[in-house]
């Protein structure tokens, strides 16, 4: 059975770290319309801060290098998005304790616990117009690949599909959570910033897996 690697998870982070340094301006163009304009700088700030301490960071096993991430970017990450993404890291981390290697099963529960620690943390949930709109479609499309025996390769490449595809949809809903809230039926039409990002993020860790 394929697996990846302590490796291989410190390199999705360090390929998500880039994506979201380079997109910081874009990422804030998006969230300008509905929200603060300021949620790619908010991200990419602590993404900086996770950088400059990369070659600090506890490479032990999986979960401890995900909880050494999460720690840095509940700190540091502005606005809403220190919690949410923090919660996201640390929930994932105490999936992985202990492990140096992840089946395609287990990687997929590790993506559902960071699911169920942002929804336990913000209460969102599926057509919020949320990050979570991408998260959730990309972890049951997870799950399906490790059920359909698929590589990491495959899932990952189906995965952002998925997030791609649920980040578009927000442009249907009206937003009900975060500052967007704040706009209501105004942000119908309109992606949401933290879900196109995600859809983003993913699209490149698969071009590159």
């Amino acid at each position: 059975m394929e697996t990846i690697q302590t490796a291989d998870i410190i390199r999705i982070i360090d390929v998500m770290g880039d994506v979201i340094i380079e997109n910081e301006i874009p990422f804030c163009e998006l969230d300008s319309v509905a929200g603060d304009g300021d949620f790619g700088m908010s991200v990419a700030k602590g993404f900086k801060v996770l950088k400059a301490e990369w070659n600090d960071l506890d490479t032990t096993d999986i979960g401890k290098f995900l909880r050494s991430c999460g720690m840095i970017i509940t700190e540091h990450c502005g606005g809403a998005s220190g919690p949410i993404w923090g919660t996201a890291f640390m929930s994932a981390a105490k999936s992985a304790s202990g492990k140096s290697e992840l089946n395609m099963e287990e990687f997929a529960t590790l993506m559902q616990s960071a699911v169920d620690g942002i929804q336990r943390r913000g209460g969102a949930k599926l057509g919020d117009k949320t990050l979570l709109d991408a998260l959730i479609p990309t972890t049951e499309s997870l799950k399906q690949s490790a059920v359909s025996g698929q590589s990491f390769k495959e899932a990952f490449k189906n995965g952002a599909l998925a997030a791609v595809a649920g980040a578009e949809k927000t442009k249907e809903y009206a937003a009900s959570k975060g500052r967007a809230s704040y706009v209501g039926d105004r942000s119908i039409s309109f992606p949401d910033a933290g879900a196109m990002a995600l859809g983003i993020i993913f699209t490149v860790i698969a071009d590159k897996f």
